[in-house]
C-alpha cells in the first residue's frame, strides 16, 4: 500500500514538474496522450476500447482538448462552441446506437458518453488551471491536494481511525482519515504557499490556499472512492496494467480526476 501511495506521488510530482518547467504546450500534449489512455482504460470496462463507441469518444476527446488549446476570447462564445461540440457528440453516439443497432446497448453508449467529462475533460482542467494568471504556482496545487490528502489521511487512519467511512466499498478508509486528510491538505497548501511567497515573490494568500488545499483535499476522497465504486460493480481490480503491479491510468490519477477542475474553479473565484 504504502509502495502504491509513494509511486502516485511520483507520477503526480512528474507532472506538475512538466507544469512548471513548460510554458503549457507539452503539459497540453502529456494530458491529452493521459486522457486517451484513461478514456480506453474505461472504455474496457464496457467492452468498447476499440469499437465504435469508444472510438467516437477518442475522436471528439480529441476535438475537445482542440478547442480548449484554440481558447476563443469571448466567454459567450466559449460556451457556444463547447455546446455544439458536446451536442454533436451525443448525437453520433446516438446515430451510433441507431445504425448498429442491437450491436451495442444503452449501458455502453452511456459509458462513452460518460468517459469523456470524467477523464478527459476533467483532466483538461489541469492545463486550463495552468495557463491561468500565476498558474504556474496555482496549477500545484493540483497535485499537492491529491497526494498531500492522500498521504495524510492514510498515517491518520492508520494511527486512529475507528470510525469506517464506506464499510462495503473501502474497509480500510477511516472517517478520522478523511478527516486528517483534509487537515493535511490544509496544512500543506499553507505551506506551500509560505514557501511560493517566500523563494517566488507570489503573494499568494495563506488562508486562501488553505480553502483551496481543504475542499481539494475533500473533494479529491470522492474521486478515490467513485473510482472504486466503479471497478467494485464491476468486479475488477484495476483499470489497466499500464504500470506493472500498480495498475493504469485511472488507478494512479482518480483523485487528481475530481481535484484539478475544483481548484481552477475556486483559484478564479478566491
Amino acid at each position: 500500500m504504502f509502495r502504491t501511495r509513494l509511486l502516485s506521488g511520483i507520477l503526480l510530482m512528474v507532472i506538475a514538474l512538466v507544469t512548471l518547467i513548460t510554458g503549457g504546450e507539452l503539459l497540453f500534449a502529456v494530458l491529452l496522450l493521459i486522457s486517451l489512455i484513461g478514456m480506453s482504460e474505461l472504455y474496457k470496462v464496457f467492452s468498447i476500447e476499440r469499437k465504435a463507441p469508444g472510438i467516437v469518444g477518442y475522436i471528439f476527446a480529441v476535438l475537445y482538448y482542440a478547442l480548449v488549446y484554440s481558447e476563443p476570447q469571448l466567454p459567450g462564445e466559449k460556451l457556444t462552441w463547447f455546446m455544439m461540440l458536446f451536442m454533436a457528440y451525443l448525437i453520433c453516439l446516438m446515430a451510433v446506437l441507431v445504425f448498429a443497432y442491437p450491436r451495442y446497448n444503452t449501458q455502453q453508449i452511456f459509458a462513452a458518453f460518460f468517459g469523456l467529462f470524467y477523464v478527459a475533460v476533467m483532466l483538461s482542467y489541469i492545463y486550463q488551471t495552468r495557463i491561468l494568471p500565476g498558474g504556474v504556482f496555482t496549477v500545484w496545487l493540483v497535485f499537492v491536494c491529491s497526494w498531500g490528502c492522500d498521504t495524510c489521511a492514510y498515517c491518520v487512519g492508520m494511527l486512529i481511525g475507528k470510525h469506517k467511512m464506506a464499510p462495503v466499498l473501502s474497509p480500510k478508509k477511516s472517517v478520522e482519515g478523511g478527516i486528517g486528510g483534509i487537515l493535511g491538505a490544509a496544512l500543506i497548501g499553507v505551506l506551500y504557499a509560505l514557501a511560493i511567497n517566500h523563494w517566488g515573490g507570489a503573494e499568494a494568500s495563506v488562508l486562501t490556499y488553505a480553502i483551496i488545499g481543504a475542499a481539494g483535499g475533500a473533494i479529491s476522497q470522492i474521486g478515490d472512492l467513485a473510482a472504486s465504486a466503479i471497478k467494485r460493480y464491476h468486479n475488477i481490480k484495476d483499470y489497466g496494467k499500464l504500470i506493472p503491479g500498480h495498475g493504469g491510468i485511472l488507478d494512479r490519477f482518480d483523485s487528481v480526476i475530481f481535484t484539478a477542475p475544483i481548484i481552477y474553479y475556486l483559484a478564479i473565484l478566491l
